[in-house]
């Protein structure tokens, strides 16, 4: 099984026309045949996009109408910065359960507005600010690589994208392989949190273990800890490995993610470091040696 995506996944792309939608949707399509069934442009309406294989895809004016005649439950957006949000809010009045959002660098306040409606909507988004989602072999939505993945028991969920890469390299190095893989992102105002995320890996049985990757900034991952503890006294329970990000990070210092804010005694990487390990995580010294750390804790 799998987390959010499968094959019968169909897909809108959101700013397919760019050039960074046209890559990524063309790797897409490359990847087991992911169901991209078409792109949005509210002035190409009733065109065609063509890949640089000769793939095309039709062109809706609207995401509704992307919905209505082609039946997609899930859209990417590749849209920049300013149009992003809108863009967002497009996908959730069109009521796409599942909506991905790539780009980086929308300002708090759009996803404050965002964050609103979504709350009140029958969609989820993932991101923005996230390299996306990958079930192996079913369906990749967004920009991880899909060269690294095997099809396998180990779920990944991650504020990073490059660590994400690490986590699913090493998995399959490891011969573990993924379930799904899950960039959450790590902007401040998001659609998907770790316990969203976590609570999918404990539910699905094909997930057998789990990877969750944090950065410092926030309190997303001793909420997700405290979330672990209280599972765990109801028998729902999974071996873990995990990472901090920023461990070496001056006191006080405010880094690059928008995310990585660090304020009133939590946030920093050593609270996160122990509120993991207080919920059962074992926590790996360096990203270079994720997939080891998981095997260590699945051979007891």
């Amino acid at each position: 099984m799998s987390i959010l995506v499968n094959k019968n996944t169909k897909v809108l792309v959101q700013g397919l026309t760019g050039k960074t939608g046209t890559f990524h949707t063309e790797q897409a399509l490359a990847y087991y045949g992911t169901q991209m069934v078409g792109g949005i442009h509210p002035s190409k309406g009733g065109s065609n996009w063509t890949g640089s294989k000769g793939e095309t895809l039709p062109i809706f004016a609207s995401v509704a109408e992307g919905k209505e005649k082609t039946g997609a439950d899930a859209t990417v957006i590749y849209v920049p910065p300013a149009g992003a949000a809108d863009a967002i809010i497009e996908a959730i009045e069109a009521e796409i359960p599942f909506i991905t959002c790539i780009t980086e660098g929308i300002p708090v306040a759009d996803m404050v507005r965002v964050k609103a409606k979504l709350d009140k909507s029958k969609s989820r988004l993932l991101g923005p600010n996230c390299p996306g989602i990958l079930t192996p072999e079913e369906c990749k939505i967004g920009i991880m690589p899909g060269s690294i993945f095997r099809k396998g028991s180990v779920g990944i969920v991650s504020r990073s994208g490059t660590l994400t890469y690490e986590a699913v390299f090493q998995t399959s190095n490891e011969g573990l392989g993924q379930t799904t893989a899950v960039g959450i992102g790590g902007d401040p105002v998001k659609g998907t949190e770790f316990i969203d995320v976590l609570e999918m890996f404990l539910a699905d049985e094909a997930t057998t273990s789990i990877i969750m990757i944090g950065e410092i900034g926030g309190s997303a991952e001793e909420d997700a800890a405290q979330f672990l503890i209280d599972e765990a006294k109801k028998g729902r329970k999974k071996p873990m490995a995990g990472f901090i990000a920023g461990r070496t990070a001056p006191k006080g210092r405010t880094m690059g993610h928008a995310g990585a804010v660090v304020s009133g005694g939590k946030g920093d990487a050593e609270s996160k470091i122990s509120a993991m390990e207080a919920a059962g995580i074992k926590v790996s010294p360096s990203p270079a040696r994720l997939g080891k750390t998981l095997v260590e804790v699945l051979k007891g």
